[in-house]
């Protein structure tokens, strides 16, 4: 609802005699809270409510934190503007310590991602992963009652609702680097509303959409779901991007990294670069260990 208020801001702001109406939805994955999203059916179950209703007639376009968006959209839409990247890093929530190293032996943390598990569990063997859903109140409140001594969210989540104060450390892509469109979000519409695509265009931030255009390739090569520990994350620096990329068994024993930098204007071509070289790394067996432990 954060993302959506904030996207009516800014058109406002763009065309002020216009009208923004708001159409609250829930979806699948806001619903579904006992079990991981790489159980349940993925990334899929945070939009599909939203495209039934721009199909409808009910809605015009949809507001998306990216990194929830398949890599793969549903013939007939498309993603008319990616605004401005947030803090993409992943940040360290606990009430008595000050990161992941100061975290004893058998204590528990809490994260819904099989990428944050991975990382944590390479570095970190002696701590115990725990499953971690729901939207932050009921994540935070589950980490207040002492379930975890430790839990890992998105930053930039925290950051939008004015939770900053919970992070105690932001943790560095180097230590864990992010998910695809970590930091994003996209506007989603039908194709061929060349209409709204004009209206949306300001929004477009060209770095963010170059930068999340390589992650989402790169995982798409990879089969694009959150089955599997990936992360990608491209930064965009005088017209070069590099991009950084792993993939990962859950236990993160076995890990594949790679890195590639090129012109940001060719993202799709630098995603498909660094996805050959994390197979010239034994990428291939690695998830295929994935596919044997899920």
């Amino acid at each position: 609802m954060w993302q959506a208020e904030n996207v009516r801001a800014r058109l406002l702001e763009l065309y002020p005699h216009s009208t923004v109406e708001i159409l609250g939805m829930t979806t699948r994955g806001d619903q579904i809270l006992d079990r991981t999203l790489s159980k349940v059916g993925g990334k899929g179950l945070f939009v599909k409510e939203l495209e039934v209703a721009m199909q409808d007639g009910h809605a015009d376009l949809a507001v998306h934190s990216l990194k929830d968006v398949p890599m793969e959209l549903p013939e007939g839409f498309e993603l008319a503007a990616v605004l401005e990247r947030e803090d993409p890093r992943d940040a360290f929530v606990s009430n008595d310590y000050a990161s992941l190293a100061d975290l004893p032996a058998g204590a528990v943390v809490g994260t819904s991602s099989l990428r944050r598990q991975a990382l944590i569990a390479a570095r970190f063997p002696q701590l115990v992963i725990q499953p971690l859903r729901g939207n932050l109140d009921t994540r935070l409140a589950k980490l207040d009652r002492g379930e975890y001594a430790a839990i890992i969210l998105a930053a930039a989540g925290l950051k939008r609702l004015g939770l900053t104060s919970r992070i105690r450390a932001c943790i560095e892509p180097e230590q864990s680097l992010p998910a695809p469109g970590q930091g994003a979000m996209a506007i989603e519409i039908l194709s061929g509303r060349d209409d709204l695509r004009a209206l949306l265009a300001p929004l477009n931030h060209p770095d963010t959409e170059h930068a999340v255009r390589a992650e989402r390739t790169l995982s798409k090569t990879f089969g694009g779901s959150c089955q599997i520990p990936l992360a990608a994350f491209a930064t965009v620096e005088a017209g070069t991007m590099r991009l950084r990329a792993m993939v990962a068994t859950p236990d993160g024993k076995r890990i594949a990294q790679a890195e590639v930098s090129g012109a940001a204007p060719d993202p799709e071509a630098l995603g498909r670069a660094v996805a050959l070289e994390l197979h010239a790394l034994d990428a291939t067996a690695i998830l295929a260990a994935c596919q044997v432990d899920a």
